[in-house]
């Protein structure tokens, strides 16, 4: 119990995936408001793991989005990436899948209202490269940065937190809010940052390693793509972005076969799907040398 409010605080596990898991939690609990944020977000695993990606990315957006209307919530959030924005990686390909899901989903008419929020890299969360950068610092080096030239958004959990939660109830339903993240950092110049703060000096007592793009990887992301009409909100922080959505009909006919893939496991047929339902996704297929390490 929360002493400042009198919230209750209650906690469930569940796998995403388990439809009738999840509907029996949603007629337990009666939500009002949904925020859907389960997803695989580690680009090179997932690049090696594409089915994996499906199922969390994909069918489970597919399953709160059913059970949402099913149920009695007013509002659902998906809680989307600047990766899902013409992805180069499964990752980004399968989130983009859940925005033109959700998408499609709040053109039907009724409750909920459905929308996005989509944003970049949050500092400090796990999987962040701040931490990474911290660890190797404490062991002397090396710190390993992919590429000299590239650049990620940043914003703090708080921030990050906040602004999904007005995002949220600020949404009619159809829209993709769009935070403000700033100007993107390059990583080298942060890992030089946090080697001078931790009171050493970069190149000479902490070596920089360039190691390389990994899997999948882009040297900068974007948060709205071409075409993409951007308009402003109420709020100066957070915009918003309209756009025609694909048929239900046809888009449910394109993940069943996608779907289909990733019961089989079928990586290539995975991509050559996600290619379909995402024109602008550029697919990468691994080398059978890098597929090997799939397991």
């Amino acid at each position: 119990m929360n002493r400042k409010n009198g919230t209750q605080l209650v906690f469930r596990v569940a796998d995403v995936c388990d439809a009738e898991r999840i509907r029996s939690l949603l007629l337990e609990f009666c939500p009002e408001i949904i925020f859907h944020a389960a997803a695989y977000k580690h680009v090179p695993m997932m690049e090696l793991h594409p089915w994996e990606a499906v199922k969390n990315n994909v069918a489970a957006a597919l399953n709160m989005l059913t059970l949402a209307q099913e149920g009695k919530s007013e509002h659902f959030v998906l809680v989307s990436t600047d990766k899902a924005v013409r992805p180069s990686n499964v990752m980004g390909a399968t989130k983009r899948v859940a925005e033109l899901l959700t998408l499609a989903f709040a053109a039907k008419p009724g409750p909920p209202r459905l929308m996005i929020v989509r944003f970049g890299n949050v500092a400090g969360s796990d999987g962040s490269v701040i931490p990474l950068f911290q660890r190797q610092i404490e062991r002397g080096g090396p710190v390993t940065v992919t590429h000299p030239d590239i650049t990620r958004y940043f914003m703090t959990v708080s921030e990050a937190a906040q602004l999904i939660l007005q995002a949220g109830a600020m949404g009619e339903g159809g829209e993709i809010f769009v935070l403000d993240m700033g100007r993107p950092i390059r990583i080298v110049d942060m890992a030089r940052d946090l080697i001078r703060l931790s009171g050493l000096k970069p190149d000479e007592d902490i070596e920089i390693k360039f190691i390389g793009l990994r899997l999948g990887e882009k040297l900068y992301e974007e948060l709205v793509a071409d075409g993409e009409g951007i308009h402003p909100t109420g709020h100066q922080k957070i915009m918003a972005i309209r756009g025609p959505a694909r048929r239900l009909e046809w888009l449910g006919s394109r993940i069943d076969e996608l779907l289909a893939c990733a019961e089989r496991r079928d990586a290539d047929g995975i991509r050559r799907e996600l290619q379909e339902i995402v024109p602008e996704y550029t697919a990468y297929f691994p080398r059978e040398s890098e597929t090997s390490q799939a397991g």
